[in-house]
């Protein structure tokens, strides 16, 4: 009776402060790594050991699996979006789009693959390919804010190799590296002369390394916490910048110069400085019963350091300056798992997910504000060494707005209200060997 009182006050305490304190999370990060934790809301992303995707979740949880094992998976996500409310005022006469239609964000699938090897009761190894982060919002032709943004695609994908040791029943720690590679897109209609806009693109990608690692303790057999430091990345994306008229040739536009007046074509190479911010979870898994698992998870990220999207080109200078000054970011998450029988558990959880993005600088390309996300999930173990993981997940985001230029900016002015929400489909295969 006693230690069951304990690890309700454990519970109780965990979810106050959890719940007591200001959530701030979201921007273009990627959570989704793991079926089997989608099924839950992630809440034990660095406690809770179901399978080899802990390689992302946890290095140090390595130690704590008991064969080798192999986890493939993805969710498929399917966003819809509603816009409200929308006007334009072109400063450049007859420049700009007249619909908002919404649904800018194509339905993608996010693939992710692990795998675990234990050596012996003390030392692991793993290796994991997967997205950590990624956005994309491709509006039609016709957009009204067109002029501010018509695609913004950011893509990362990540190698990770992994060592993970465990000192004793309590303690184990985990470290890895991460190859990483970015891709990116901006595009936009920029007002040339009255009815002329110029089709202008930025293309570019980079590869850089990071690294995170892992500690787990267990106070005692029932109670696991876990604690998982991952580092930022800095990229210098080189690419190339064009901007095109209508009749698809390259435009140009006049430059002064001592010989006089000179026609400068609108193409050069360019280069895009980003930094995906360093992030920090800490997450508690409490077994309450043989069959009852509850998890409680935090998670901070420093996206302070996404101020800017500055383009610059070799020989044109300054190609675009869009302001983004993002805050740093908390995102909390409870969720439960229910060992129904042998072959069958059953899981849900709720995530707070609220953006670090602020009402002044917010743009088109990325128009999110705070999410909560609501999980189910179930995991079919019909043989042993095998176990198929299912989810889904109900992401609501509230209402916000966009607005952004004035008299005196060529692109116009533009606003419009959003409304986004989002459906996770995954789906994991496991296997043992």
């Amino acid at each position: 009776m006693k230690n069951k009182f304990n690890r309700l006050t454990l519970v109780a305490a965990v979810a106050a402060a959890a719940f007591a304190s200001q959530a701030h999370a979201g921007g273009y990060q990627i959570n989704e790594q793991s079926v089997s934790g989608q099924g839950y809301g992630h809440a034990g992303r660095s406690s809770n050991v179901n399978d080899a995707t802990i390689v992302f979740g946890n290095p140090a949880g390595m130690s704590f699996l008991d064969r080798a094992q192999v986890s493939v998976g993805g969710t498929y996500l399917d966003v819809s979006t509603d816009l409200d409310n929308t006007t334009y005022t072109a400063t450049v006469p007859g420049t700009g789009g007249d619909t908002a239609e919404g649904d800018m964000v194509p339905g993608t699938l996010v693939p992710y693959a692990f795998y675990a090897h234990p050596v012996n009761e003390k030392l692991a190894f793993g290796f994991g390919v997967y997205a950590p982060f990624g956005s994309k919002t491709d509006y039609e032709d016709s957009f009204a804010g067109r002029t501010f943004g018509t695609l913004t695609e950011v893509k990362v994908m990540s190698a990770q190799p992994t060592v993970s040791y465990r000192f004793n029943d309590q303690w184990s720690v985990g470290a890895g590296v991460s190859y990483n590679r970015v891709d990116g897109k901006l595009y936009r209609n920029a007002p040339a002369a009255p009815g002329v806009e110029l089709d202008s693109r930025v293309e570019g990608d980079d590869e850089a390394w990071g690294y995170n690692l892992g500690i787990i303790y267990q106070p005692i057999p029932e109670t696991t916490l876990g604690l998982t430091y991952r580092s930022k990345v800095e990229y210098t994306l080189e690419g190339d910048f064009k901007a095109t008229g209508p009749d698809g040739s390259v435009a140009s536009r006049p430059v002064e110069t001592p010989m006089g007046t000179v026609m400068v074509p609108l193409q050069d190479s360019a280069s895009l400085d980003l930094t995906t911010p360093e992030t920090v979870n800490f997450s508690v898994t409490q077994e309450m019963t043989d069959r009852l698992k509850l998890m409680f998870g935090a998670s901070w990220a420093r996206w302070s350091r996404f101020d800017q999207i500055l383009v610059e080109g070799e020989n044109l200078g300054e190609i675009t300056n869009e302001p983004q000054n993002y805050s740093n970011a908390w995102a909390f998450a409870v969720g439960g798992e229910y060992q129904l029988n042998p072959q069958w558990a059953l899981r849900a959880g709720l995530s707070i997910d609220n953006t670090p993005t602020n009402d002044i600088d917010r743009s088109v390309r990325i128009p999110s504000d705070d999410r909560r996300i609501f999980s189910v999930g179930a995991g079919w173990t019909p043989v042993d060494n095998m176990t198929v993981d299912l989810a889904y997940s109900y992401l609501s985001e509230r209402g916000t707005f966009v607005e952004q230029g004035d008299p005196t900016d060529l692109r116009g002015q533009f606003r419009t209200d959003y409304k986004n929400e989002a459906h996770g489909f995954g789906a994991q295969l496991t296997y043992r060997f």
